[in-house]
């Protein structure tokens, strides 16, 4: 398909979806290096862009003569650049210290503690801590183009509040309205292939019991390959709540 022909595909949808879009409200979209410039253009028509994220995916299909695709763009835009919801304390980072400075003897913009070194960070529009959905993560179908929970959780956290509508056109196997269902927002979808509605909905119905997000964690997004440390964590918190629940005993 010419870059023509998909800017005009873009156009047959794209300003339904801002028509539905609050004045107040955002929109992500997300694509490749073949595709993001076109995205572009025809956003742009309709909406301001506010940044553009880059999103370090890793995973892809090797090239002998090119380097393999391993990032995707997602574009945030808004109605009205004046008025719009952006959150950024409830998107922060936990990263690892790796080289702890301090200043007469105490840290220096860094938390010392029986869980390790780290630092809250404020995100960056590099994301380099999310990984593809892989087949031993419980949110893992066989759709082709499936996003990671926690991909949408920034999204979502960043630009709504509790309680708000979350809208996706291509609904896919249901992430968008998963993540919306675990953090407290109301969401609505469209998808035309029967077997991912499936999927979608079954999701859902497993985020009735699990309400988890991996790699977000009590409040704070954590790096990738720290699950150890994310279990330390809750570790530490029961032990907490076990001696105040033997304490409030002998009260």
């Amino acid at each position: 398909m010419s870059n023509v022909d998909y800017e005009d595909y873009l156009r047959s949808w794209f300003t339904s979806v801002c028509d539905k879009l609050k004045n107040n409200g955002s929109l992500y979209m997300c694509g490749d290096w073949k595709c993001s410039s076109a995205m572009q253009r025809v956003i742009e028509e309709k909406l301001t862009i506010i940044n553009r994220i880059t999103w370090q995916r890793e995973k892809g299909r090797g090239a002998l003569k090119n380097w393999k695709n391993g990032m995707e763009d997602i574009w945030f835009a808004v109605k009205n650049p004046k008025d719009y919801y952006f959150d950024i304390s409830s998107v922060m980072m936990k990263r690892k210290v790796i080289a702890p400075y301090k200043v007469d003897g105490k840290p220096k913009d860094w938390e010392e503690s029986e869980k390790g070194n780290f630092r809250m960070t404020y995100p960056s529009n590099f994301w380099d801590d999310i990984s593809i959905p892989f087949w031993s993560m419980p949110e893992n179908t066989d759709h082709p183009t499936q996003k990671p929970e926690k991909l949408y959780a920034k999204i979502i956290l960043a630009s709504s509040k509790s309680g708000d509508f979350i809208f996706d056109p291509f609904l896919g196997s249901g992430t968008a309205a998963v993540v919306a269902h675990k953090l407290g927002r109301k969401y609505f979808g469209v998808e035309i292939n029967h077997e991912y509605c499936c999927w979608a909905i079954k999701r859902l119905m497993n985020s009735d019991t699990d309400p988890s997000i991996q790699g977000y964690f009590d409040g704070v997004f954590w790096e990738r390959n720290t699950l150890n440390d994310q279990k330390k964590s809750v570790k530490k918190r029961n032990k907490k709540d076990v001696q105040l629940l033997n304490f409030e005993e002998l009260i």
